[in-house]
């Protein structure tokens, strides 16, 4: 696939020498070529040749799911290369976070070099930390290549510029400098600002506090994560605002709102606020390690007094009686029997028997005075079971059955809301009926709305259960509302926390790193106790 000789071109030499240093690593290398150059590789690569009748997305697209992460463009047209590879790394599931990109002069003239240099203003290279141009020098006697590479450290306004690493020289076929090629490794980002789209959501996230309280007017749980992440990594935050849509959600045209979309349109580099793996949100981004874990409940209303009307019902269940009214249908008709049909008083004798009343008259014949005996024994029993009975129900009160699962809450037909559908995120997808139902009974409210129906009782409302044991519990759910609420004893689910990034962000594999430390040091269940 690769040619091979002894007899490089300069060009051919340099990469040669990039790639022994660099790429001897890499786990699959593509070369995007419209003609052939002649280099050796002892790694998996694959040969990429535009063409009229494949689309350059398709074809990269295959080498991307290959898991090629390393490029080398030798192309007329490299703007084109750069816009199909944004458009693959969007809808690949393929994610790398060091990909290198080395663009090749396609002639060795100036010329050349400023339709590379272009590349620098491309929007999207801001979000590949390792690009390299490789411009030729106008020199006499020797052929000379300078090794570019954009200001991926410093601001958005900055990173377009050409930062000039090295020269190669083919005539020595050294380096002047000896620069390294690729610089960016994520250990000091020498104060670049990251952009994190969050909301307020305690403990997580929270913004506009007193600056005598927190000094930079934010905290929690995941602000002190990105704070401490910066501190490690010598970067700046800057906060991007929900505007209103908190959460958010994507459109199918891959735009958004709120804080998914912030992050879908690139307005934010990062994304927090008790974000879980949802399924849509895994298509198009990157997920870090997990933070926290945490449950979701729902606060049902708390069990009420039984009606007045209900309290004599209550020393039996309903099978029980059934059990009675049976036997006094069965008693009755038997009577009726053994009276050769006569219903004279039958259903008051009954009635009265099996309240252990007794009878005047002890019957004519021997078939009612055993039916009569019978009833006396039978309601003897349920007289006094039901005596006791009542005696408990009026000793101890009796209340509701109080919801405590998943079927307790679908079998009462209990609405739930919140001021935002996050909460059921998680559910939509969900195989289970009785899940789906769930969803199904879920309501989207404003705040105020959710304070009077809170106060009428009519409504439950969902609360997360934080790893350290402590209860995240929304706003417009205040504590003497809290006191009529009774938290269920199943969860609707759980999950882990995550944070997002754009898909293949050059910062994914740092934060990991950074996340297994907090969780080796305690720190992550510490900060939620303080928050």
């Amino acid at each position: 696939m690769l040619l091979t000789s002894s007899n490089f071109l300069p060009i051919e030499t340099l990469l040669q020498i990039i790639l022994n240093k660099y790429l001897a690593n890499s786990y699959c290398l593509a070369f995007v070529s419209e003609q052939s150059l002649m280099f050796s590789v002892n790694i998996s690569s694959l040969y990429i040749v535009p063409n009229a009748t494949r689309n350059l997305e398709d074809q990269l697209l295959e080498a991307y799911e290959m898991g090629c992460s390393d490029y080398i463009i030798y192309l007329q047209d490299s703007e084109k290369f750069m816009l199909a590879f944004d458009k693959v790394n969007q809808i690949s599931n393929t994610r790398r976070s060091d990909r290198k990109l080395i663009f090749l002069p396609h002639i060795n003239d100036e010329k050349s070099g400023h339709v590379l240099m272009n590349i620098l203003e491309f929007k999207k290279i801001k979000f590949v930390a390792n690009v390299l141009l490789v411009l030729p020098t106008n020199e006499l006697d020797c052929v000379s290549f300078d090794l570019v590479t954009h200001n991926f450290y410093g601001r958005d306004d900055k990173i377009h510029q050409p930062v000039y690493l090295d020269r190669w020289n083919s005539c020595t076929g050294y380096f002047d400098n000896n620069s390294n090629l690729f610089p960016y490794n994520m250990s000091n980002l020498f104060g670049k600002t990251i952009k994190v789209a969050c909301t307020m959501y305690k403990p997580y996230i929270l913004l506009d506090l007193d600056p005598s309280v927190a000094p930079q007017g934010r905290d929690g749980t995941e602000i002190r994560l990105m704070n401490e992440f910066c501190r490690w990594v010598n970067c700046s935050i800057e906060i991007v605002r929900d505007g209103g849509y908190r959460w958010g959600e994507i459109y199918n045209n891959l735009t958004g709102v709120g804080v998914l979309g912030h992050l879908m349109e690139d307005r934010a580099d990062i994304a927090l606020t008790a974000l879980y793996p949802w399924y849509e949100e895994y298509l198009v981004f990157d997920f870090t390690a997990a933070t926290v874990s945490s449950w979701v409940y729902c606060a049902a209303p708390s069990p009420k007094l039984l009606p007045s009307w209900q309290i004599p019902l209550q020393p039996f269940s309903w099978y029980m009686w059934l059990a009675v009214i049976f036997t006094f249908i069965y008693a009755s008709v038997g009577l009726i029997i053994a009276q050769q049909g006569s219903t004279n008083q039958v259903f008051l004798y009954a009635f009265g028997m099996l309240i252990t009343q007794s009878h005047k008259d002890a019957g004519s014949t021997w078939r009612i005075r055993s039916i009569t005996a019978w009833l006396l024994l039978t309601g003897l029993v349920i007289d006094n079971a039901y005596g006791g009975g009542l005696a408990s129900v009026f000793t101890v009160p009796k209340y509701e059955k109080s919801i405590d699962t998943v079927q307790d809450f679908v079998d009462r037909r209990m609405e739930w809301g919140a001021t935002f559908d996050a909460w059921i995120f998680s559910l939509t997808l969900s195989p289970d009926p009785l899940l789906q139902q769930v969803v199904k009974q879920f309501r989207l409210k404003s705040a105020e709305e959710l304070v009077k129906e809170s106060r009428k009782g009519t409504m439950a409302f969902p609360v997360e259960i934080l790893s350290s044991g402590y209860t995240a519990i929304p706003e417009y759910i205040t504590k003497d509302v809290m006191l009529d609420l009774t938290l269920m004893r199943e969860n609707f689910y759980y999950g882990h926390c995550v944070i997002m990034l754009r898909k293949s962000s050059p910062f994914t594999e740092k934060i990991n790193d950074f996340i297994g430390k907090l969780h080796e040091g305690g720190l992550l269940l510490t900060w939620e106790t303080q928050v």
